[in-house]
């Protein structure tokens, strides 16, 4: 099945010491780009992040989001410069008791003082937390392909409801382009009879077959018709596999305009020629819809 290059996936999960929410979203792009983004204290699971969205991602630009909340009694720890606190404790003495003031000091004030208490993260158990947010990673990706593939579906269908129109103006192409010889041969005939009047003049036949044969040589346009259809076939079998096909597709596509380009070139024949319009412009939408593809 194909799937569009545009999706979302969100996933919450609440762990015993974390609170998860991871976000992904994608846009178009001839290539795949990954941008995670996580706290600082996280950077750590950047790449392993990115590996897991690459399990299941290999076209469009692609942002994650991991917010990850520390909700654990111990994630904090605070430590105390006991050697620094003393240097004021004993500072402060020695200013009161030179100046005759009031040591009215508190450990509420002690603690305000720069560098006595310094908050720290506690150490985190890189295996462990990685294993949490793979969850919730996952979770989101699941939503993600699933949003990509129902997009992915509705392209398919539009694009198979064009290649029927396509093929219906080939058919009229193919039924039409024999009959513009067989015009051609009979105007021929009747330009030579008015020319030569009432003439008894005898009417070189093989002539006329020859100059037939060189026209219909000239508007054939058979061989592209059928690389047309081989075109096609090859679209409808890309559009029923699995895997990752938006380039191929985008060079198929321009395959098919060539040929319908070349069809336009030969038509000498105003049907033709509007049919051939009908080919490009509907080549035109598909070409633009796969633009979308992965």
């Amino acid at each position: 099945m194909i799937r569009s290059m545009t999706g979302f996936g969100r996933a919450q999960i609440a762990a015993e010491d974390y609170n998860i929410t991871v976000e992904i979203r994608s846009v178009n792009h001839k290539y795949s780009e990954f941008y995670i983004r996580l706290p600082r204290t996280y950077s750590f699971l950047e790449e392993k992040v990115k590996a897991l969205l690459a399990t299941e991602i290999s076209r469009g630009k692609v942002e994650c989001s991991v917010q990850i909340e520390s909700v654990a009694d111990d994630s904090v720890v605070i430590s105390v410069n006991e050697p620094l606190a003393a240097g004021y404790v004993n500072a402060l003495a020695d200013i009161a008791e030179r100046f005759d003031l009031k040591n009215d000091l508190s450990a509420l004030s002690l603690a305000k003082f720069s560098d006595v208490l310094s908050v720290t993260k506690a150490p985190v158990d890189e295996d462990e937390l990685w294993e949490k947010v793979s969850v919730a990673v996952s979770q989101a990706l699941n939503e993600f392909v699933g949003m990509r593939i129902a997009e992915g579906e509705k392209l398919k269908a539009d694009v198979l409801s064009r290649a029927t129109t396509i093929l219906e103006n080939v058919e009229y192409i193919e039924k039409r382009s024999p009959e513009t010889v067989k015009a051609y041969s009979e105007k021929l005939l009747e330009r030579i009879k008015t020319v030569l009047g009432d003439n008894n003049v005898q009417i070189d036949e093989a002539r006329i077959l020859t100059e037939a044969a060189i026209y219909a040589d000239k508007v054939a346009v058979a061989e592209e018709t059928v690389r047309l259809r081989s075109h096609f076939d090859q679209l409808n079998s890309m559009l029923t596999s699995n895997a990752a096909i938006g380039r191929k597709i985008d060079f198929l596509v321009q395959e098919m305009n060539r040929e319908a380009n070349t069809i336009g070139s030969k038509a000498q024949d105003v049907d033709i020629a509007r049919h051939v319009i009908d080919i490009k412009a509907e080549i035109e939408k598909i070409r633009e819809q796969i633009q979308n593809i992965e």
